[in-house]
């Protein structure tokens, strides 16, 4: 069955809304606080002024110099380091996350993958297994684990930053959820095992960085690794009933490489296969695109 080419956005949520975008940087809104943050994907002139972005941005993340990931927030006052939003869909996915203003200009959330969010939450229900085993891999802060556990799922959360399974489960008692599995692992030698093990899992979900490094110091570099990743994650699908999700933020790579290594890896009969950009949309029309995913059930 030949791939959908789709573009996905998130769909109206009360506590995010990207503002603008612009000159390498995005103004949005996080419940009650609005953050200016570098985006090197905007390369089009913002909408907005400066000084509307000036009286706007309860937070603004500046670049230290000589770097282009760490910087430090200049806050205004009354801007806390850490806050909670809510996130609530029809289809029943209630959620909170607690935020926070990292040195690496995150925040602990990626708001674009609202609607792989609920494509997880969604399938999961539709499995066929009673208690279906979902293993997200790359995980962070855990909203795609918490998607799959709010929908019934056995979830194993994978990450090789231990902090970050601390947020994630900050976030999951927010939630008012529990049972989930935390792993603090090296994600290529984790489903190296679990091959050897003859474990299988009806959902399996990835984020892989572009580049990183495991718990031990394992390098990770996704050009190096997707394509034995894909290989392994096939072997680790119940063939008969599965969903398989993959999100890549790397500026170099199209959603034809996806369909490629998706289309020549996971064969047989599935729903249609979508491929294609992940963006947000500000508040002038314009389109901030945020990665390439794929995704399909079976």
């Amino acid at each position: 069955m030949p791939p959908v080419f789709d573009f996905l956005t998130t769909s109206p949520w009360p506590d995010y809304q990207l503002l603008d975008c612009g000159g390498f940087q995005k103004l949005e809104r996080f419940g009650a606080y609005v953050l200016a943050r570098p985006e090197p994907q905007a390369i089009w002139d913002a909408a907005l002024p400066a000084a509307e972005w000036q009286r706007l941005a309860d937070a603004t993340f500046a670049r230290a110099p000589g770097s282009s990931e760490k910087g430090q927030w200049q806050l205004k006052k009354n801007m806390p380091e850490q806050w909670l939003i809510a996130y609530e869909r029809p289809d029943g996915l209630r959620l909170k996350f607690r935020l926070g203003l990292s040195s690496f200009k995150h925040v602990g959330l990626f708001p674009e993958q609202d609607p792989n969010w609920q494509f997880i939450y969604n399938q999961t229900k539709a499995r066929r297994a009673p208690l279906p085993r979902v293993l997200n891999l790359f995980a962070y802060t855990g909203a795609a684990t918490l998607a799959a556990r709010a929908a019934g799922a056995d979830v194993t959360h994978l990450d090789s930053v231990k902090q970050v399974n601390f947020w994630a489960r900050d976030n999951m008692e927010a939630s008012g959820l529990d049972g989930v599995r935390w792993l603090v692992e090296d994600a290529m030698k984790y489903v190296r095992r679990e091959v050897k093990r003859g474990s299988k899992y009806q959902g399996l979900i990835l984020d892989p960085p572009a580049y990183g490094r495991g718990p031990n110091g394992e390098k990770w570099q996704l050009e190096d690794e997707l394509n034995e990743l894909l290989q392994l994650s096939q072997q680790l699908l119940d063939p008969d009933d599965h969903f398989f999700v993959v999100n890549l933020y790397s500026l170099g790579f199209s959603g034809l490489i996806l369909d490629n290594l998706t289309q020549a890896i996971f064969p047989g009969p599935k729903s249609v296969r979508e491929l294609g950009e992940i963006y947000l949309l500000d508040d002038a029309g314009r389109k901030l695109p945020l990665g390439t995913f794929c995704r399909f059930a079976n």
